[in-house]
């Protein structure tokens, strides 16, 4: 007899009934998506708390096991910045981009391979071993220029290789992609993250993008959860910002998603990390618990 408590601690007990119209109601979702490709930019409270990195975990096998094709892109920017803290190094930011020389690049390419991609790696792998972790330099995967000699060694997305992608996907592996890419001549830089998921999913051709935040998504008043707008249209969220109540830190975050509809995504998502099972919630039921952002007003799946 199946238990009634969920590996989750903070779970709610349901029965078997409610637990059925859960399954139904994720049904016609989960038959939309088959053999689709859905990019994550794996970011905010979910990347630096073990219990919400398990739990994105379980919902991206989960993804997969019903015919999914998710790729992770993260970024690493507060365990990079710790780091150079505890060597003594002080980070220097401009334009919301770390200005990164050689000592800081070295720090990037560890803790963006070796920490937060092998972590992320592993808590995947502890469902089923699927998970394969990659650097934007391995099999020339991300094709970067340096952005601006002022910045270092922090370059801008010129082409993704798609191949060893495909080659993952059709495999039925879940490709966790750092975000340092390599110029023509080998040489390494540093990636902003959004701006990787973005170019990995327009490759792709992927049906969503989705970007895990510390925000529920976007409020036509910040002071209040329930404004939040759970669907916009493009059309609409420049509007919203020309009229500053999309503002502050939520501008770049809107902006990535208009980029990725730009360059083709079906759709783009912001959700709120700190929440368990984020993913599943907006992807598979009716209700959705973040803002999607689309090209028209129809919503779609």
């Amino acid at each position: 007899m199946a238990s009634d408590v969920s590996a989750d601690d903070n779970s709610v007990t349901l029965d078997p009934g409610q637990r059925a119209s859960v399954l139904v109601e994720a049904l016609p979702y989960i038959q939309a998506f088959a053999g689709r490709t859905v990019v994550v930019k794996f970011g905010g409270n979910a990347m630096i708390d073990p219990a919400l990195a398990h739990s994105f975990a379980a919902d991206v096998v989960l993804l997969r096991a019903v015919g999914v094709r998710p790729v992770v892109v993260h970024g690493g920017g507060p365990q990079i910045g710790a780091l150079l803290e505890r060597l003594g190094k002080q980070s220097e930011f401009r334009d919301g981009l770390r200005v990164t020389d050689a000592e800081t690049l070295d720090v990037a390419r560890m803790v963006l391979s070796g920490q937060v991609g092998r972590e992320l790696v592993t808590a995947i792998n502890r469902h089923t071993a699927v998970a394969v972790g990659l650097s934007g330099e391995d099999a020339g995967l991300i094709l970067a220029t340096q952005r601006d000699e002022s910045l270092g060694y922090v370059g801008d997305v010129v082409d993704v290789n798609r191949t060893i992608l495909d080659t993952l996907l059709d495999g039925g592996f879940i490709p966790v992609v750092s975000t340092i890419g390599a110029d023509r001549h080998g040489q390494a830089l540093n990636i902003n993250a959004d701006s990787a998921a973005i170019a990995v999913a327009a490759a792709l051709g992927a049906e969503k993008i989705v970007y895990l935040t510390d925000v529920p998504g976007v409020l036509t008043d910040v002071g209040d959860p329930a404004s939040l707008v759970s669907l916009l249209s493009a059309t609409r969220a420049r509007l919203l910002i020309a009229d500053g109540i999309i503002a502050g830190g939520m501008i770049p975050k809107v902006e990535a998603c208009l980029d990725a509809i730009e360059a083709g995504v079906g759709a783009a998502h912001i959700l709120d990390g700190r929440i368990p099972h984020v993913l599943l919630l907006e992807l598979l039921t009716d209700a959705g618990v973040g803002t999607k952002i689309t090209r028209t007003d129809g919503s779609g799946t």
